[in-house]
């Protein structure tokens, strides 16, 4: 075949212009991908990433001896691309509905939106995601995706709920340790880019890259779970016992301050605290501001010998009433108790002598002492909501008002602080500041910072907590808190019963009170202090010496077991003895008055007709055999005089 010149010229002009096509697509190449790079792969993301931003895991929560008390697991998370969707909205909502927490209604608007992403679902239970897979899969649902999201469980369901508190749906701590630890426990934000078809719909499970930052520190508390459970167990027998509206329990360690337990009732579990309620959020053993009663009497008594106001030994004649600013007060069964000691006063809660006792060592050094003690400053726990407390002004104090405060009332104080001012009287007087963050670790388990045992304050001189704990200790023995009593330890405490105040219309609220007893023990080496409040019992006694000192012996009980602590033996422990065959026969002095015998190992009815005999006032604890009373034997009285004896039952 011949070629012409003019068809030589043809080919030549065309293999040209294909040339110059060529090269100025190779260019065009070359500018976008090594030129142009960084631009284009900018707006190439711009157009593939999807704003989905999922947390990465939360660091665990632990208790003091490495079990999980919060935890990370895996969940899955249902979301839709609209524009995917083939069926219509209405028959995918029939669906899909009986499996997720989004209304049909809800669905069908979601489903209806003008974009490629939406969430469903998050965090699904895993046998509802099964569900709404396999319809996926029965019914070809396309549009319908799941992605892996970290959701927040609680092992021990209400196991100490308020201290830990919740995590809402986007990872962010609610309440408690979760809300006030949230930077350190919480992960970093993953993003994941998704591929995209031409016009821009998402390209289901082609994720072109995923950043998955480190997830966050975890958090060893000073907790111990099972006190915690033992510490609720009791707090759940006591909500039955006294049909109380709240209560709470809190243990320490008096040489740390690390608490071991702290519960509340009523509560919730933070695996549902959507079915929860604000008051069983709040965790009252922190925040709840009350009037102390009783138990504040120790602190002032304390106050009074380390001042040197007030000897030991020094005798109050009680006639029933104390006199200030024109107010009388009484005790509470409205009788004097004669002569009496420090000892007295405390054992079996007299309010005159307290009040006696509060006015001679005047309104600026019992609150001075009583601030020292920390009493109207927060502890500085690492729990939300603390509370100051409420004090007088000490300039503004009346005689009227330094009484009220010596007996437990006018002032406000939280249970924490109640806690921490005992926790001195056992700890030798030194005070611990309490707190429950023991330790952080990082993601490979190694502890990267330790909370410390620190002294905030050294309130009352050791022999003033020695003698203080030792009276507390009798009050437990032989006064009004023997239902507190462990046989054979030796634990010191204090009754309280105290009206509830009206917050809303100032004064008191009729009928209405929180029963409380704090105690610490054994005292020969005090391990724990333990402190029950019971507020607003509707059924049975409302008195603290009745209802709160059982549960402090119940859990207690369980205490000297889990430490493995042996019983003691200690001269004038509480024992009942083995009685002569018979009472010895009164015999009164010429004044009138008798020396009293050893009660101990009679029958109720043997030592009320004794003391019927003898003219003195019978003041019965209980029922069955006596195990201990006020007056030792020997003790000389005079007719009228009201004789406490403590029975077994």
């Amino acid at each position: 075949m011949n070629i012409s010149g003019n068809d030589n010229k043809r080919i030549e002009y065309t293999v040209r212009v294909l040339l110059c096509i060529a090269i100025v697509l190779v260019g065009r190449l070359f500018f976008l991908q090594i030129i142009d790079k960084s631009d284009l792969q900018a707006k190439n993301l711009s157009q593939v990433q999807v704003d989905r931003k999922l947390q990465s895991p939360r660091g665990t929560i632990y208790d003091r001896n490495g079990r999980p008390l919060a935890m990370s697991v895996v969940t899955k998370s249902l979301y839709a691309d609209p524009k995917m969707i083939k069926q219509s909205p209405s028959e995918v909502a029939e669906l899909i509905a009986p499996y997720v927490t989004m209304s049909k209604e809800d669905i069908v608007k979601s489903l209806q939106e003008d974009t490629a992403f939406v969430w469903i679902d998050r965090m699904m239970e895993p046998e509802k995601s099964k569900a709404v897979a396999q319809l996926i899969e029965d019914k070809s649902l396309e549009g319908l995706n799941f992605v892996e999201e970290s959701k927040r469980y609680y092992p021990n369901g209400n196991l100490a709920a308020q201290v830990l508190g919740f995590v809402g749906t986007d990872d962010k701590g609610l309440e408690g340790l979760e809300m006030v630890l949230d930077d350190e426990l919480k992960g970093g934000i993953q993003k994941e880019l998704v591929a995209t078809d031409r016009k821009g719909n998402a390209i289901f499970g082609s994720v072109l890259s995923k950043y998955l930052p480190d997830k966050g520190k975890s958090v060893t508390l000073t907790i111990d779970a099972s006190i915690q459970f033992i510490a609720e167990r009791a707090l759940d027998k006591a909500m039955e016992d006294t049909g109380a509206k709240h209560a709470s329990v809190i243990v320490m360690d008096p040489k740390t301050g690390e608490i071991l337990a702290m519960a509340n009732r009523p509560t919730y579990d933070p695996n549902h605290y959507s079915q929860g309620s604000e008051e069983d959020f709040k965790n009252i053993a922190v925040t709840n501001l009350y009037e102390p009663g009783s138990t504040f009497k120790p602190i002032i008594a304390s106050a009074a010998l380390a001042s040197g106001k007030w000897k030991l030994d020094q005798v109050y004649n009680d006639k029933g009433s104390f006199a200030a600013n024109g107010h009388v007060m009484q005790n509470w069964n409205g009788e004097g108790y004669g002569p009496v000691r420090l000892i007295d006063i405390l054992k079996f809660s007299i309010n005159t002598g307290m009040a006696e006792i509060g006015t001679t060592t005047g309104a600026d050094i019992l609150s001075k002492y009583v601030r020292n003690y920390g009493f109207g400053s927060k502890t500085g726990i690492e729990l939300p909501g603390e509370g100051d407390g409420i004090l007088y002004n000490p300039d503004d104090m009346s005689k009227l008002d330094v009484a009220t405060m010596s007996i437990g009332q006018g002032i406000a104080v939280t249970p924490l602080q109640m806690v921490r001012a005992f926790g001195a009287i056992a700890n030798g007087g030194s005070m611990m500041k309490p707190h429950i963050v023991k330790s952080y670790s990082n993601i490979k388990g190694e502890v990267t910072s330790t909370t410390d045992p620190e002294v905030v304050g050294q309130p009352i001189p050791e022999e003033t907590a020695k003698t203080i704990a030792d009276i507390l200790e009798k009050e437990v023995s032989e006064g009004g808190g023997t239902k507190a009593m462990v046989e054979g330890y030796h634990f010191g405490g204090k009754t309280g019963t105290a009206e509830k105040l009206d917050t809303k219309n100032g004064g008191y609220l009729a009928g209405r009170y929180i029963a409380s007893f704090i105690g610490f023990g054994p005292v020969e080496d005090p391990k724990f202090v333990v402190l029950v409040a019971i507020d607003d019992p509707k059924k049975g006694s409302i008195y603290g010496s009745q209802i709160a000192a059982p549960v402090f012996k119940n859990i207690v009980s369980q205490l000297v077991r889990y430490y493995q602590m042996s019983p003691s033996v200690k001269d004038g422990a509480t024992v009942a003895a083995v009685p002569a065959a018979k009472l010895p026969a009164v015999k009164p002095n010429g004044d009138g008055s008798v020396v009293l015998p050893d009660f101990r190992g009679y029958t109720f009815g043997e030592v009320r007709d004794w003391l019927h005999t003898a003219g003195l006032y019978f003041k019965p604890d209980g029922t069955g055999k006596a195990i201990s009373q006020e007056q030792l034997p020997g003790t000389v009285v005079s007719p009228g005089t009201p004789i406490v004896v403590q029975f077994s039952h």
